[in-house]
């Protein structure tokens, strides 16, 4: 293996363990910044239960207006719990499942809202 090919996986490598810490020490706005809006709570419950809507049906469902929404759902994906996947015109809300914390709270709603035994 040439040195310069050596050079640039060490470099390549440096680069991959910056942007994993850097993505590490990224920290999430305080849980009750997320959880403080009634309107966020409604739309993230929907979503955790339905897992992909449009802003239209997410209106309908939380009855909520779409200036509300789409103000909470910006802040949803900027927090990483929801993501917004374009189809032209159309836009698709989606929940993060697969995040952990996204997760946890799908889980928190399916327990809260299950009858008690």
């Amino acid at each position: 293996m040439s040195l310069s090919l050596q050079y640039i996986r060490k470099i390549a490598l440096e680069n991959l363990i910056s942007t994993i810490n850097k993505t590490m020490k990224t920290k999430l706005p305080p849980v009750e910044d997320v959880f403080g809006s009634r309107v966020r709570v409604k739309i993230l419950k929907t979503l955790a239960q339905c897992e992909e809507l449009t802003i239209s049906l997410l209106i309908k469902m939380t009855k909520t207006n779409h200036i509300a929404a789409k103000k909470h759902l910006d802040y949803l994906k900027q927090v990483g719990l929801v993501q917004e996947k374009k189809f032209g015109r159309i836009a698709i809300f989606r929940y993060r499942i697969e995040d952990m914390k996204a997760r946890s709270f799908a889980k928190f709603i399916q327990i809260w809202e299950s009858p008690i035994e």
